[in-house]
């Protein structure tokens, strides 16, 4: 058992109390995950950054929701494939993508199959991916921009990957309906 502690807004520290504020706004709750992360202030506010500025790349929902579940499921991080999964279905990502990924199966969609093994080379690799598969990227349309926002998407998921890790974060009510195990 955990003995980190789940923040509310009269528990954090007092650098964290205004971006709890900003994740009650943005969730409509305030996620456990935020409520962890509040114990160091810098980390919840690197990672609401991050996650706006993820939201901010040239990635369709699809894709977007590829690149966070790719590193979710290669992490096997129990509080953020479902988290993802409740994300996916709010942004209007198709059920048979958002099960393909949790089941860490071959996308159907032969471009988003490639930007997911780009995703798990870049991941697995540290940043080192061989020219094959970089050929392939860029074959299916991808440019330079999208393989650096993999690493921007990559550095938000580290940081909540690892956070839920260490923290034993327990997944929030609205997402245990999507409970997920690794394999």
């Amino acid at each position: 058992m955990s003995d980190f502690t789940l923040h509310t807004k009269e528990s954090a520290p007092e650098a964290a109390k205004p971006l709890l504020d900003n994740s009650q706004a943005a969730f409509g709750m305030i996620p456990n995950l935020h409520a962890v992360m509040a114990e160091a202030p810098t980390l919840l506010e690197g990672y609401q950054v991050l996650h706006k500025l993820a939201q901010e790349t040239s990635f369709n929902a699809e894709e977007l929701t590829v690149v966070w579940q790719a590193v979710n499921v290669e992490h096997a991080c129990h509080y953020c494939v479902p988290a993802h999964t409740g994300i996916a279905k709010s942004m209007k990502v198709r059920d048979d993508l958002i099960e393909e990924l949790r089941n860490d199966e071959t996308l159907s969609d032969s471009k988003l199959n490639t930007l997911k093994e780009t995703v798990l080379a870049v991941t697995r690799g540290r940043g080192n991916v061989d020219n094959a598969q970089l050929d392939t990227f860029y074959s299916a349309g991808y440019k330079h921009q999208q393989l650096l926002e993999i690493i921007l998407i990559l550095a938000q998921k580290v940081m909540s990957n690892y956070t839920n890790h260490l923290a034993d974060t327990p997944v929030d009510e609205p997402f245990k309906k999507f409970d997920w195990s690794p394999k």
